[in-house]
């Protein structure tokens, strides 16, 4: 990836400076730098608000409480893990984190739930269903307040960043069902081999 934006910024200058508009690229990367900076300052402040809320909802039970509301689901999904394993709470600790749009608060949420569910897994050398499942519903990010992309939109100034909530939700809903299904298909194709020992 680094050597792409290398290579972007390099023929940027080189076109820019064939053209004679070698000025006019200068100020679009000040003019960037700037931007970049009050977005970063726009996700800080809706990005610690979130993870604040994420926290005085796990300390007062409301975690605890999500998880007991979606066990009837998490049982069907993922079957292979006990009822309660500490797994579920982290799965659905991911889940919320994900449907409020903070992938930055989801993603160690969501190396805690791997941790536990690799411990679960019987062949340590590869992946259990239970963990492509998981995998599968993270990387389709079902949202409902897509609350980076606001924080985004607000800070580059757009004058209505809640337009993106009812597209974001349609789609994540799409590919987050979608995921499910195909992790489902595929379980019944492609078996978890039995560990033999390392025997061949």
């Amino acid at each position: 990836m680094n050597y792409i934006f290398y290579l972007l910024i390099v023929v940027s200058i080189i076109a820019g400076a064939v053209n004679g508009r070698l000025q006019d690229v200068v100020n679009a990367v000040l003019t960037g730098a700037e931007l970049s900076v009050k977005i970063a300052f726009s996700l800080i402040g809706i990005m610690a608000f979130w993870l604040g809320m994420m926290k005085i909802a796990k300390q007062c039970g409301l975690i605890e409480i999500i998880s007991k509301l979606i066990k009837p689901v998490t049982k069907r999904l993922f079957n292979e893990i006990p009822e309660d394993s500490p797994a579920i709470g982290d799965i659905a600790m991911s889940f919320t984190a994900n449907a409020f749009g903070l992938a930055n608060a989801a993603t160690p949420i969501g190396i805690k739930a791997m941790e536990e569910l690799q411990h679960q897994n019987k062949d340590k050398n590869s992946a259990s269903n239970a963990m492509c499942m998981f995998l599968a519903m993270s990387t389709a990010g079902f949202q409902l307040i897509p609350a980076t992309v606001i924080a985004v939109l607000i800070g580059i100034g757009y004058k209505n960043p809640t337009s993106i909530i009812a597209p974001t939700l349609l789609v994540t809903t799409i590919a987050f069902v979608s995921a499910i299904i195909l992790a489902k298909i595929f379980q019944k194709y492609w078996k978890p081999q039995k560990n033999n020992g390392g025997k061949d």
